[in-house]
């Protein structure tokens, strides 16, 4: 019995032919992907129209909205202009508590780095000693100050 060297099966390789020559479509083929690329493009620009329509109109209400609230914020501070100028002053006041505060905060974050970093214990116990306190002096920064008045030469006195 002899052992046949060349194997019945397939081989796992084929060869390429790499020529310089290019691969030519039959014509049709060509237009109809021709034709397919450019409806694809079409509706690629229409589907951008559309998404641009949308984005205007979204900007339209959020303007309203702006508009909207800027009037009634106006109308609030011509019926309490005594009011409003006392929340200037006292947003003012407590943007220098904000800084302290602030201060205070960045040393002790400098002074206890190395234990924040490596302990999830202190770090929680550090965000629940100032977080809330930040967060709440900051919404009541933000109020104080959009309720404040801003000088207006044409209707306001200029008294303090």
């Amino acid at each position: 019995m002899t052992h046949d060297p060349t194997p019945s099966r397939s081989p796992l390789y084929s060869q390429i032919d790499v020529s310089h020559g290019a691969y030519q479509r039959p014509a049709s083929q060509a237009r109809t992907e021709s034709n397919d690329q450019s409806q694809l493009l079409r509706e690629l620009l229409a589907a951008q129209d559309r998404q641009n329509e949308l984005l205007e109109e979204l900007i339209g209400q959020l303007h309203a909205n702006q508009r909207q609230r800027a009037n009634e914020l106006g109308q609030w501070k011509q019926a309490n202009p005594h009011l409003a100028r006392r929340c200037r002053r006292a947003a003012e006041a407590l943007g220098k508590v904000q800084t302290e505060f602030l201060d205070g905060i960045t040393q002790e974050i400098n002074a206890n780095f190395d234990v924040l970093v490596e302990g999830d214990f202190m770090l929680n116990e550090f965000i629940d000693r100032y977080g809330p306190r930040l967060a709440h002096l900051n919404g009541l920064l933000q109020v104080l100050s959009q309720l404040s008045a801003t000088p207006n030469p044409t209707n306001t006195p200029h008294t303090p």
